[in-house]
């Protein structure tokens, strides 16, 4: 932050019930979003998890800092006035599938590809009776629409705050089909996000680790698994 960052003005943060959701508060005053609409969550510990964020903050607040918040602005500001367009991004990610490519050697990336890959792309045949084409090199194959419009269906059926969590863990991993494996509790986020490195982790054990580029590795996982973090904080009902 620089030095013009504002200063924090609040003693303590809050989550309470509003307009069946919940709100944050600041000493009793509501929070908004960037583009001032009421800052409400679907659930109490998303709202419980905003507000920590708040009291966490130091004599100059850091948005970096603050994901959950920033996935509810995300979702309020962003994701819900363009529900369907977000929905149809994020499932376009599943007519090119990171899953569906393969190289075609060495034998030893073609067999890990195999190992990490295959299961996730049966879970998700099983799970939607669909199919996916599987090929070789980086050239497009088109999926059957079948599949497409299932992906589709399955999107867009989550609202603003799933979209939004949903659409960051797709476009982290390349893989939409990982992101709904983390989403339907079927993989682990961890796993998740090492089965969508598998390119890249072969490629350091040949040749070696870049720091610049391990760096931003890490900071897209970290992303990743604050998005993983709100998307689990959504199905808390409690």
């Amino acid at each position: 932050m620089s030095a013009a960052a504002p200063r924090r003005f609040w003693r303590e943060a809050a989550a309470v019930p509003r307009d069946g959701a919940w709100a944050v508060e600041l000493d009793g005053r509501p929070v908004r979003t960037p583009a001032g609409a009421p800052f409400l969550a679907p659930t109490r510990a998303l709202a419980e998890a905003a507000a920590a964020e708040w009291d966490a903050q130091g004599d100059r607040p850091d948005p970096r800092g603050m994901p959950v918040t920033r996935g509810v602005n995300t979702a309020v500001d962003r994701v819900a006035p363009q529900h369907a367009a977000v929905a149809e991004a994020v499932a376009a990610y599943g007519g090119s599938d990171l899953l569906c490519y393969r190289a075609p050697r060495p034998d030893a990336l073609v067999d890990r590809q195999a190992e990490a890959w295959d299961p996730v792309l049966d879970w998700a045949e099983a799970r939607w009776s669909i199919a996916f084409v599987r090929v070789e090199g980086v050239m497009h194959a088109a999926q059957p629409a079948a599949t497409l419009a299932a992906l589709r269906m399955e999107v867009a059926r989550r609202d603003a705050y799933a979209l939004a969590a949903l659409h960051d863990l797709t476009a982290l991993s390349g893989s939409l089909l990982l992101a709904l494996a983390v989403a339907e509790d079927a993989l682990p986020a961890e796993d998740a996000w090492a089965r969508s490195r598998i390119d890249e982790t072969f490629q350091v054990e040949q040749w070696g680790e870049d720091a610049e580029a391990a760096a931003a590795a890490e900071a897209k996982r970290a992303d990743f698994l604050a998005a993983v973090r709100f998307d689990s904080l959504l199905k808390d009902r409690a």
